[in-house]
Parts: structure tokens; C-alpha cells; sequence
């Protein structure tokens, strides 16, 4: 697990200086805090430490690249030094990430002659690249973002995993190319604009992060997940090369679709390496049971990969269905009881550290628990500058204690992210379901339930009271499917957005739809059923943007490496193509993992509503960090800002504060991207 920045450059461009080269990668320290190394081009001793790093300027002699990395070192732990090479130092890579089938590939790639230096997953990357070119990237089983520089014709191979665990942060200035793990290393580069993009404003505030392939900044963009790009004389080229394989479901009978490289048109060379589909996927079960099992077996294998490690393992346990299965199942793969980690809170509708005990005692596992008060959000610098971009998902603040108090012990979790997509378990696909229902209603009982008339009834101030949950439910049913949902999920909806903004902000909301993003997704599936639809729109969108790079960066901030089985792309394969009715039915979602895994989930945890990750800030925005909320939003400086109206800011904090509305995640969006705007527009300290 690392942290890599880089370069590539065309014939007139100027080369990156080693100096910058430095500053970049000494941003990301923190993702590797084991180890440095560096590549340049143009130099005779092409790779060496940074111990005796040069420095000055360099003389052009053509095309070239850089490449740097941070390493936190898990897997080789003596020789997985990058960046690394090929037998003749014509191919180099820098990777961040982990290939959990390596040792099968590895093996393959030894019988058709090639020579290993290492026993690290990194290096078989790069053999596979010399094999097979770009298609490499359907045989790896894991996590990753790396860069390749090919000596030869001077090109630049990059790639990104297909869910998006790892990031990969590009600008593309015409013909140079510069990227990294994280934007601030970027902004190392000298003589980079930071120019705010309006629009990516508005897709924030409607979503709570920046959606790729855009950044908060012009110029800058996020590679998406499955997607790869290639640079060669200054010309840059990006491609998707997977898909989830949400097209129709086994019932319908159709062939496999969407995946491997029939997904790009492409066929793959005849090789002995690991096939992108085993041969029980490619032959679905025609029945629940046969699922059932199927599942037990993928899911199970998925764990045992990530087991692979030669530093100390544990997991996280919230307590939940999700975290409890892959815990569950590495206890049973392991010979000595599995260290879990789990955060709560002392405001008890947010505190799941009881059921995760109970969890633990089910499963046998070696427990620990942290708790997070109030004053905890001492961390919110911290928080501002390791997530780069404004991110006002407040999970952040406890996912970050929990890496922090997880990796005192081990230095990789697993976790449960992804089960929630996969298997239709947030509570809001029941609300999908209903809208369905409702759209086959006679046109005038539709006009009745959707009628504004509803949003006078009296409503409890909390977010997630039964009657406001039912208020917004109506509130939507006039929308579109695909816009119903969003309005449902969004921070700021098409309602209360243009009423916020400043007029030259209005202005650009006329040309620029933050749906679009969304809607895009939901066309990913178009035949089947729309619950189906939501899951692969959020296994798209949601998942990347806001899940995986929430624990992406909490855990590297704290040089732990966290891995998600259920994103394992056979396991994510496999659940796409279920019917909806195997994991959503009797009013509750993910009933096959129930059904498969009910020896590892104790009955009350089977249960129980779902919590999620959630953070009382109606309650500390009322109390102890009410000084916090109105000195940041309704100061000078924030109010100046030029993007909203300062009478709607104060009209937000005051019905907040009065409890007269809970507006804690409209608010805790607007302190975070005023927050943002100081660290890195200002340079300013933060409160």
C-alpha cells in the first residue's frame, strides 16, 4: 500500500525538476511512511532512494516521465522497493494497492519465461503488462492505481481498480501529464492555479463530494474506477475497460455481459493466468439454495485472499449485518482469535458499540472500543487537509478515529463496505420500492399523495424522525424515478439549492445539472427492475465517491491499509446478476447474506434496524460546537465568499441552533467547504 505521484512529458515540454518530484511525494508520507523511492527518465541511474536526491535543473533531451512512491510495506517486505522494473528496465512502475491473486499470476508468468527480482505482487504488474499490454488489467484480482513508463516508445500506462478503492489524481496540461495519489500533491507543482470550479460547487453541495471524473479545482481531474488511460507524444487517451455486469439478471437467461474484455470488444491472448470468471459464475444456479451456496464459497475465498499479508491482520466491527459476516468468516479462516475494532458515541441513538460487543462475543473475536466525544472534532484540520477536496460526509471524523485506534494494533483491517450496494441494504431502497408502487396508482391518486398540501402536516424536528421520513417521501413522488431518488439522498435539493446560492452562482446552476452524474449512472442498467437500477447507481456514484474514498483516506492519513471482500469483483459480479427479490423482500434488504451467513450473525444483530456510520451533529451543533458553526458560516470572510446568499446562511444556522429544523448536514457541508476554501485557497489556519 502506497502512495505514488508522477510525470510524463512530451518533446517540448519541460521535464519536472527532482526537486518537485520530492515535494510531491513528501506529501504523501503519510500513505507510506516505510519507504521512499524515485524514477526519473533522463537520468543514467534511472532509480535510487531520495537519499542523495539531485537537485537543479535538467537538460532536455526528449519525451520522458518521473515516478515516485511512499510505501507501506505489507506484502516483500525486504525487496518491494519501487519504483521497479522489468528484467531489461524498459518497463517501470509506481503501484499503490494490493493484487491478492498475485502468487497465481506469478506463477504463470514464471512458466512463460519471465524472471522475478522480488516476490512482490508489485512486480508481477509489470510482467503482466509486458504480456499482455493494457488487457493486464483484467487479471488483476484487488485493489490499485498504478502508472507504467515504457523506455521503448516513451508512453505512459495508467490504471485505476474497477470499484475505485484506490484514487488516481490526473492534470492533463495540453501535452504534460502530472499525477498522484492525492491532489495535494499536485498542488506541489509549481506555478498550478487554484481556481475554485463553480460547478463542481454545486455538484458538492448536491451530493456531499465532487464526483469524478471533476475536481474542486479547474484543470483537475479523477481517473473513474475501471478505467485506464494511456499517454504517449503528448496525446492522452482514457478508456473504461469493465462494467459490473448489471445487464440482466440469471433469471432471463442471458450470456455473461459487461465484463473482461468482451466488455471493451477486445479478445485476450490464450494464457495460463487466472480467468476473469470462474467456470460456477459463468454457469449460474437457477435457484435460491444453489445461490445461496455459490455465494458462501465466493465470499469466503474472497477473505481467504485478503488474508494474505505478512503484517498483523484485524477487522472492523460495527456491529452491523455486513461487518459481521466478513469478520465472521476471517475468524473461522484463522487460528487465533481476530483482533475487531469498533467506535461509539455517548448520544445512544448513534452508539452501536453494544451490538458490536455482542458480535464479538458470538464470534470469538479479541475486542476493542473507542468512543468519540464532542471534543473530537479537534481533529477537523486534520480532517480538511488529508481529504483534499471539500467532503462534508461526517462519518469522516469517525472513521478517522477509528483507523487511528486500529492501526495502535494492526496494520490492515478488513471491512464490510460494499455489502449495503451489492445487496440492497440501506433503508432508502425501501423507499424506492414504494415510489414504484406508487407509479402504477390511477393518475388522480398520484395527484393526491404528491400534492404540497402534505408538507404542512407538523413534523418532529429530527432528521430521522418516522414523520419527516414520511413527508419526504411524498415531497418527491412527483419527481421522476431517477430524480425522486436523488432528491431523497441529496444534501441540497433542486428546491432548497437555488434559494441558497448568490446570483452569479444561480447563474451557473442554468447550465450545469449536478443530476447529470446520477443519471448517467442509472443508464448503466436501463432493463431491469428499479430498485436494481439504484443499487448499480449507487455501487457507481455513491460507493467511489463518498464510501471508498472516506476510508481510503481515514486509513492512510493513519498508514493503515483497510480491504473490502465484498468488493471483490467476483463477489460484486455475482450479486449484480441476483434477481432483486433474493436480497430485498418482507420489508427488509440484504435477506440472501441473511440467509447464507445466519450462523456468523447473531438474531439480534439479524434483526435490528439498520444505524449506519453516523455522527450526532444536530446535537453538538446545538452545544459545544454551536461556537465553532457560527464563527466559521457567519463571519466576514465566509459570507463574502461570493457563492451563496448571507441571508440564507443565517437562516439555516438560526433554525438549527433555535431547533426549529435539523439542518446539520446542510450546515456541516457549508463549514466544511469554508473550511476547505482557508487550507487551500487562503492558506489560512483554521479554527
Amino acid at each position: 500500500m502506497c502512495g505514488i505521484v508522477g510525470a510524463a512529458w512530451g518533446a517540448d515540454d519541460r521535464p519536472l525538476e527532482l526537486r518537485v518530484l520530492k515535494r510531491m511525494t513528501d506529501a504523501l508520507t503519510h500513505r507510506g511512511p516505510d519507504d521512499a523511492g524515485y524514477f526519473h527518465s533522463w537520468l543514467p541511474a534511472k532509480s535510487w532512494n531520495g537519499d542523495e536526491l539531485v537537485s537543479g535543473d535538467l537538460v532536455p533531451r526528449g519525451p520522458g516521465s518521473a515516478l515516485a512512491f511512499r510505501r507501506l510495506s505489507i506484502i516483500d517486505l525486504s525487496t518491494g522497493h519501487q519504483p521497479l522494473a522489468n528484467e531489461d528496465e524498459t518497463l517501470w512502475i509506481a503501484f499503490n494497492g494490493e493484487i491478492y491473486n498475485y502468487r497465481e499470476l506469478h506463477a504463470g508468468l514464471v512458466a512463460r519465461g519471465h524472471t522475478f527480482r522480488t516476490q512482490s505482487d508489485t512486480e508481477t504488474i509489470v510482467h503482466l503488462y509486458e504480456e499482455l499490454g493494457p488487457a493486464c488489467v483484467h487479471h488483476l484480482r484487488g485493489m490499485f492505481a498504478f502508472a507504467i513508463w515504457n523506455e521503448r516508445d516513451r508512453s505512459l500506462f495508467f490504471a485505476r481498480d474497477r470499484l475505485g478503492k484506490k484514487p488516481l489524481v490526473y492534470r492533463y496540461e495540453g501535452t504534460r501529464l502530472l499525477f498522484a495519489s492525492e491532489l495535494k500533491a499536485l498542488l506541489e507543482v509549481p506555478g498550478i492555479a487554484r481556481e475554485i470550479d463553480p460547478r463542481a460547487v454545486l455538484d458538492y453541495l448536491t451530493y456531499q463530494y465532487v464526483p469524478h471524473p471533476g475536481s474542486i479545482l479547474r484543470g483537475f481531474q479523477k481517473l473513474p474506477p475501471a478505467h485506464w488511460g494511456f499517454y504517449r507524444d503528448g496525446k492522452l487517451r482514457v478508456e473504461r475497460y469493465w462494467r459490473p455486469g448489471y445487464e440482466s439478471p440469471w433469471y432471463a437467461g442471458s450470456p455473461p455481459g459487461g465484463f473482461g474484455a468482451a466488455s471493451n470488444g477486445g479478445t485476450l491472448p490464450a494464457d495460463p493466468f487466472e480467468a476473469e470468471e470462474p467456470a460456477d459464475l459463468a454457469t449460474p444456479p437457477r435457484d435460491l439454495p444453489a445461490a445461496r451456496k455459490l455465494l458462501r464459497s465466493t465470499l469466503t475465498e474472497a477473505v481467504r485472499l485478503r488474508l494474505r499479508s505478512d503484517v498483523p491482520l484485524g477487522a472492523f466491527l460495527s456491529g452491523g449485518v455486513d461487518s459481521t459476516i466478513i469478520a465472521g468468516l476471517m475468524q473461522q479462516l484463522s487460528s487465533r482469535p481476530v483482533q475487531t475494532f469498533s467506535i461509539g458515541f455517548p448520544v445512544k441513538a448513534f452508539d452501536e458499540r453494544e451490538h458490536a460487543r455482542a458480535a464479538a462475543k458470538h464470534l470469538g473475536t479479541d475486542h476493542h472500543e473507542l468512543v468519540v466525544e464532542p471534543h473530537a472534532l479537534e481533529i477537523l484540520p486534520k480532517l480538511i487537509w488529508h481529504y483534499d477536496e471539500p467532503f462534508s460526509d461526517s462519518s469522516a471524523i469517525p472513521s478517522m478515529y477509528l483507523s487511528e485506534m486500529t492501526r495502535r494494533h494492526v496494520t490492515v483491517a478488513l471491512s464490510g463496505d460494499g455489502g449495503d450496494e451489492l445487496f440492497a441494504g440501506y433503508d432508502r431502497y425501501q423507499a424506492v420500492l414504494l415510489g414504484g408502487r406508487f407509479d402504477r396508482l390511477p393518475g388522480f391518486v398520484r395527484s393526491l399523495l404528491s400534492s404540497r398540501l402534505w408538507q404542512w402536516l407538523p413534523a418532529s424536528t429530527r432528521q430521522k424522525s418516522r414523520r419527516r421520513r414520511f413527508k419526504r417521501l411524498l415531497s418527491a413522488l412527483r419527481y421522476s424515478p431517477e430524480r425522486r431518488y436523488l432528491k431523497w439522498v441529496s444534501i441540497f435539493d433542486d428546491e432548497r439549492l437555488p434559494g441558497l446560492l448568490s446570483p452569479a452562482l444561480r447563474e451557473t446552476l442554468s447550465s450545469h445539472d449536478p443530476a447529470e452524474f446520477l443519471l448517467k449512472a442509472y443508464g448503466e442498467c436501463p432493463h431491469r427492475d428499479f430498485v436494481t437500477r439504484t443499487t448499480c447507481a449507487d455501487l457507481l456514484t455513491y460507493l467511489p465517491c463518498d464510501i471508498l474514498t472516506k476510508v481510503d483516506i481515514a486509513s492512510m492519513a493513519n498508514s493503515l491499509e483497510v480491504r473490502a471482500p465484498f468488493l471483490d469483483q467476483q463477489v460484486a459480479r455475482l450479486a449484480a446478476r441476483m434477481p432483486i427479490e433474493w436480497k430485498l423482500r418482507e420489508g427488509r434488504g440484504k435477506r440472501i447474506l441473511l440467509e447464507t451467513f445466519g450462523d456468523l450473525v447473531p438474531p439480534a444483530i439479524q434483526t435490528r434496524r439498520k444505524m449506519g456510520f453516523g455522527v450526532p451533529l444536530d446535537v453538538w451543533f446545538r452545544s459545544e460546537l454551536r461556537p465553532l458553526l457560527e464563527g466559521t458560516l457567519l463571519d466576514a470572510r465566509s459570507l463574502s465568499r461570493g457563492w451563496f446568499e448571507p441571508a440564507a446562511v443565517r437562516q439555516l444556522v438560526r433554525e438549527h441552533v433555535e431547533n426549529r429544523w435539523d439542518h446539520s448536514y446542510r450546515l456541516w457541508s457549508l463549514l466544511v467547504l469554508e473550511l476547505w476554501q482557508r487550507r487551500f485557497v487562503d492558506a489560512a489556519p483554521l479554527p
